[in-house]
């Protein structure tokens, strides 16, 4: 029988077929966690994909659900003994759901997505508004979804000057140039974050440039099934971002899917070899001596390790070097590293499961008896901002770095200290 699948995005056979059915990914699955069934577990979803393909199946209400409940967290990538490339398999079908399931919701996130995020005047107007709604505190009457998505934001400074179209010099001897991914709502929402990454990697003699011609990394399109979207923000990063010794991210959903741009585009393969999460990058500097390491501080440091970080990158010890490095003593939450359930936008497409994911990883956080938790990824410091409140401080581990090497050392109170621009 023919596939029933018809965009030449569909997952391939081959891929599919890496699956052995052994279940060794079950336990990892934050979704069959939750559940307990097996048609929200990978094993379980790979078996509808084949299903498709083999014309037994076809693009249903059923099929929507059990692939769109996934967090695409890869998590069961990790364990496979199979190898099977699950991330791009999930995105082929997501883009065959938008595909033959169109509906006003998709129709939206596409133009949110796959445009909205490129616009960087349209970015900075919907965070002013944002800082409004701060400000006013109207956030009470939006949906309860909503609300708590965004009561993980960071307090918004709307007059604040992103880095896009901007370029540092390196202090004392030129190491190379890097060229800094500031990406969509991280130039806006997270401008602390590039603030550190500028000053740390300045101090270890790198030029830091950030082109204004660049645009969203094309994640959050590529999740959603919106292929075209993705493939066209790629091709625009590849040209822009190129011409440097590295490049740089500080968001290590961006990073992983920079690094990936050999899917996306013709060249992405040269072009991702020279790509590098700011945590791996950094973290080799340490250990080369090119950045200095502080004395102990006493004071503990929760590690929470976002999907795209550890599952996809395979980046584990790097932020922890970066937290011991800054004076800091890192505390483990969570030896499996379970998805958060932040997820890009899962949190507003599927709240509840989102609420619960968050609420686990808040509890883990509260067992440790740290008030300093660090995080790598924009989307997993709100989701546990959101959840802890604001008797804990949620910053990425660049952060607590530059902190240090700003002032010299470690910090002797809470780790509440203001940051300090490299600027």
């Amino acid at each position: 029988m023919a596939s029933g699948f018809v965009t030449a995005a569909a997952p391939q056979r081959a891929q599919v077929d890496a699956c052995i059915q052994c279940g060794l990914c079950l336990p990892h699955c934050p979704t069959y966690r939750l559940t307990g069934q097996e048609r929200y577990s990978p094993r379980g979803r790979l078996s509808a994909m084949s299903a498709v393909l083999e014309g037994i199946a076809t693009v249903d209400e059923a099929f929507d659900d059990a692939l769109s409940t996934c967090l695409g967290c890869r998590a069961c990538e990790a364990v496979c003994p199979g190898l099977v490339p699950y991330g791009p398999a999930l995105e082929g079908v997501r883009a065959e759901i938008t595909t033959q399931r169109p509906n006003i919701g998709r129709r939206v996130r596409r133009v949110l997505l796959g445009r909205g995020l490129g616009w960087r005047g349209g970015l900075r107007g919907g965070s002013a508004l944002l800082a409004f709604v701060q400000r006013a505190r109207l956030g009470v009457v939006m949906p309860a979804s909503v609300r708590r998505t965004l009561s993980g934001v960071r307090p918004l400074d709307p007059g604040r000057r992103g880095w896009a179209g901007r370029s540092v010099a390196s202090h004392g001897a030129a190491r190379g140039k890097v060229v800094l991914l500031t990406g969509c709502v991280m130039d806006q929402w997270f401008g602390p974050v590039h603030d550190a990454t500028v000053g740390v990697l300045t101090r270890a003699g790198y030029e830091v440039v950030a082109p204004a011609s660049q645009t969203c990394c094309g994640a959050l399109a590529a999740h959603d099934g919106h292929t075209a979207d993705a493939r066209r923000l790629a091709q625009a990063n590849l040209e822009a971002l190129s011409g440097a010794d590295l490049v740089v991210s500080d968001s290590a959903g961006c990073t992983a899917h920079l690094k990936e741009y050999g899917h996306w585009a013709p060249g992405g393969e040269a072009f991702a070899a020279g790509v590098r999460d700011v945590t791996e990058l950094v973290a080799e500097l340490i250990d080369q001596g090119a950045l200095p390491e502080f004395p102990p501080s006493g004071m503990d440091v929760a590690i929470q390790d976002p999907c795209h970080l550890r599952h996809v990158q395979r980046i584990v010890d790097q932020p922890r070097r970066l937290v011991r490095a800054a004076g800091y003593t890192p505390v483990e939450i969570d030896p499996d590293g379970l998805c958060c359930g932040a997820a890009g936008i899962y949190s507003i497409l599927q709240p509840e499961a989102s609420h619960q994911l968050g609420a686990r990883k808040a509890d883990q956080v509260v067992a440790t008896g740290a008030a300093l938790v660090a995080s790598a990824n924009p989307g997993c410091e709100m989701q546990l901002r959101s959840h802890l409140g604001g008797a804990y401080r949620v910053v990425h581990p660049i952060e607590l770095y530059w902190e240090s090497l700003a002032r010299g050392g470690a910090p002797s109170n809470d780790g509440r200290d203001a940051i300090v621009s490299p600027r």
